[in-house]
């Protein structure tokens, strides 16, 4: 989701600085639509905008529908000695595997962790983590967090794939979430601590709504661990 160029990048130690406490506030329907996946705090369904309502890809028009921008990954640190030790070490690891923080994005999401709202990460203004540069078709996504969850800090993420082609107008369209999905946790697996721990039900794909849709989504979330 294209919004324009940056004219810093911050490196991920400088962004695990700025990371900022989580605040709570009053949600408008759909917004605080949660899911209670066994032994997780309630989960938020969707990615939210800066005003607070689920986000709808930029607007994205798919097969006569408005997007909606569902929560696909949950993260789970249990090493991490703080909210900025869990920060830098995830971001350090999404780099690793593959998935940098970039330029050229949409930015300023926020989701909910326990009837909580979380500010994404990346914190630059038009940043993402993303598998290539936005000139390029990519899957890019945004972490929120991190919660703490006993010893143990928690984020959820909202990953999709866009096709990028210049010719045609918007040069940026919408993709798949779960390719995305799958190819971000499997990378984290492979190159790093994450290790993918199965799927959790999260109930946000919408299949039936005639306003409304998730595309491929399946209503499910992939688990990321982080044994200590």
């Amino acid at each position: 989701m294209r919004r324009g160029l940056s004219i810093v990048v911050a490196c991920a130690a400088l962004l695990a600085a700025w990371a900022g406490p989580s605040w709570s506030q009053a949600l408008p329907e759909p917004s605080h639509e949660t899911a209670d996946p066994p032994g997780l705090p309630a989960i938020g369904k969707w990615m939210l905008t800066a005003q607070g309502v689920p986000s709808d890809w930029l607007g994205e028009i798919y097969e006569g529908k408005i997007l909606r921008e569902p929560i696909n990954v949950i993260i789970v640190d249990e090493a991490a000695a703080s909210p900025q030790d869990a920060t830098a070490r995830l971001l350090e690891a999404a780099a690793r595997a593959g998935y940098p923080v970039r330029l050229g994005h949409s930015a300023g999401y926020q989701a909910v962790i326990d009837r909580q709202l979380y500010a994404q990460l990346p914190k630059g203004w038009d940043d993402a983590i993303s598998n290539e540069v936005f000139e390029l078709s990519n899957n890019h996504g945004r972490i929120f967090g991190p919660h703490r969850l006993g010893q143990s800090y928690l984020f959820t993420g909202a990953f999709s794939r866009e096709r990028v082609d210049p010719f045609r107008w918007p040069g940026h369209r919408y993709a798949s979430f779960n390719q995305a999905r799958d190819d971000f946790a499997w990378r984290l697996d492979l190159a790093t601590a994450y290790k993918a721990a199965g799927f959790v039900g999260l109930d946000n794909a919408l299949a039936n709504d005639p306003r409304l849709t998730t595309g491929d989504h399946d209503g499910r979330a992939m688990v990321l661990r982080a044994g200590r």
